[in-house]
């Protein structure tokens, strides 16, 4: 294959279009990665109907959930070739004060597919490769270990895993707490396996009665925030934690729906000594009381993206089966994404999409 397949963003609003183009070649230090998946995220959808600000000019090809075949590489890369790999959406550079202190997620330099560089939704991407995260193969491909799991389907762990996983870590969810997702569509419902992993009792909480189904089986208690008030909803978590062995002291908040109604409804769930991290993204803004932190000796913290450092530990989770994101991915051809945006869009789809060449 001597050509590229695109579909870019030229404005917003406006049908993606189809693009053709030379094989681009990777610079030193750089991979051409053939893809093999990428997933359709919510800050595509943001980009793409929303008018949330992009890093490059249109036209440009979205996504940033991506895996994929190192096709060819560049001087110093040459030991990627060959290789499948999960390339992490947000890339830092490695060499500035961030990322010398461990915190390479919020490097000046980073690099998000889709965003800063050219993204996944394509044949084929080029990437610096001294971040990816290389997936085990056999000859055919397909990822090693007792899950039933694509290479294509992993590419979902690029952002939609990884990203609440961050936060999980971050907060310090032990088998102690009680996790509590509000939004449990994508990055939520995939948090929400994730705590069970670490060993804590979860709550789900949405809108959407099929995201609640879905992960019924999956968590200790689902609520749907449309059939009960706010007081209510709040007595029930609590209860959940009084049933679980948990303890009011040790509830950790997870604001995973990207609305101001979500967040509004994360901090008012804060109790005493409780956590909450704000994963979920909206341009919209929420009247809170801070002072609840205060009289709570509570605490709230950011998450964007995850450092390129935690994608081996959720790929071993996923490849050894201690999580299955299987029910709650699906693949569709790269031509129909534009009908997959907007089904996404108008929430007719309650898995994660993800966009195969």
């Amino acid at each position: 294959m001597t050509t590229m397949i695109s579909w870019q963003m030229v404005a917003p609003n406006q049908a993606l279009g189809r693009a053709e183009a030379p094989l681009p070649e990777p610079k030193a230090g750089e991979v051409l990665l053939k893809v093999s998946g990428c997933g359709v995220c919510h800050t595509d959808l943001g980009f793409f109907y929303d008018g949330v600000p992009l890093k490059s000019a249109l036209p440009l090809t979205l996504g940033h959930e991506i895996s994929g075949i190192v096709q060819a590489a560049g001087p110093g890369a040459e030991a990627w070739r060959g290789c499948a790999a999960v390339v992490p959406a947000v890339m830092p550079c490695g060499e500035c004060e961030a990322c010398r202190e461990g915190r390479g997620n919020i490097c000046g330099a980073q690099k998000m597919p889709g965003n800063d560089i050219q993204g996944g939704f394509a044949s084929h991407i080029v990437v610096p490769a001294g971040q990816l995260c290389k997936i085990p193969v056999d000859s055919n491909m397909k990822p090693v270990g007792t899950a039933d799991i694509s290479l294509a389907e992993l590419s979902v762990v690029a952002d939609a895993i990884t990203t609440p996983y961050q936060a999980i870590v971050e907060a310090g969810l032990t088998d102690k707490d009680l996790a509590v997702f509000v939004g449990v569509g994508g990055m939520g419902g995939f948090g929400a396996l994730l705590a069970k992993s670490f060993g804590a009792a979860v709550v789900a909480i949405d809108v959407d009665p099929l995201k609640l189904e879905n992960l019924s089986s999956h968590v200790d208690a689902t609520f749907n925030v449309q059939d009960i008030s706010f007081k209510d909803l709040r007595n029930k978590v609590f209860g959940v934690a009084r049933e679980t062995g948990r303890s009011r002291i040790h509830i950790k908040i997870f604001e995973t729906s990207g609305t101001a109604a979500g967040q509004k409804t994360a901090f008012g769930l804060l109790t005493f000594g409780a956590h909450l991290s704000i994963v979920g993204f909206s341009l919209d803004t929420v009247n809170i009381r801070l002072s609840n932190l205060m009289a709570f000796n509570a605490t709230v913290r950011g998450n964007w993206g995850c450092k390129p450092e935690y994608y081996r530990p959720v790929v071993d989770l996923i490849l050894a089966g201690r999580i299955n994101i299987k029910p709650f991915v699906k693949t569709f051809p790269l031509d129909s994404i534009n009908e997959v945006f907007a089904m996404t869009h108008q929430r007719k789809i309650n898995q994660r999409p993800i966009m195969v060449p």
